[in-house]
């Protein structure tokens, strides 16, 4: 499988978190709308706070592809614990 679900993941928290901290910015002022949480703007703090972890989902995922690229399809095979691994696979009949 190629998908890594870090990769939409953290597009979508990052996206949600820009426009959450958009509303929570533009809306700052209106201090009726944060009266029932004690005048704290949580759109702003949960917005950064989405945004954060949406950009941490999304360099993570970018360092796997990036360790995949680096290491190849069958990294093992470069070991010499590996070399002997598939030679006793292959031996045994056990490889596909």
């Amino acid at each position: 499988m190629g998908l890594d679900v870090r990769l939409p993941i953290g597009a979508m928290f990052a996206v949600i978190g820009v426009l959450l901290t958009v509303y929570g910015l533009l809306t700052g002022g209106d201090r009726a709308l944060y009266e029932r949480s004690l005048f704290v703007n949580i759109n702003l703090w949960w917005g950064v706070v989405m945004f954060v972890f949406g950009l941490v989902m999304l360099l993570l995922a970018r360092r796997g592809l990036l360790a995949e690229r680096t290491q190849g399809a069958h990294p093992t095979a470069d070991s010499p614990e590996g070399r002997r691994t598939e030679a006793r696979e292959r031996a045994e009949g056990l490889e596909k």
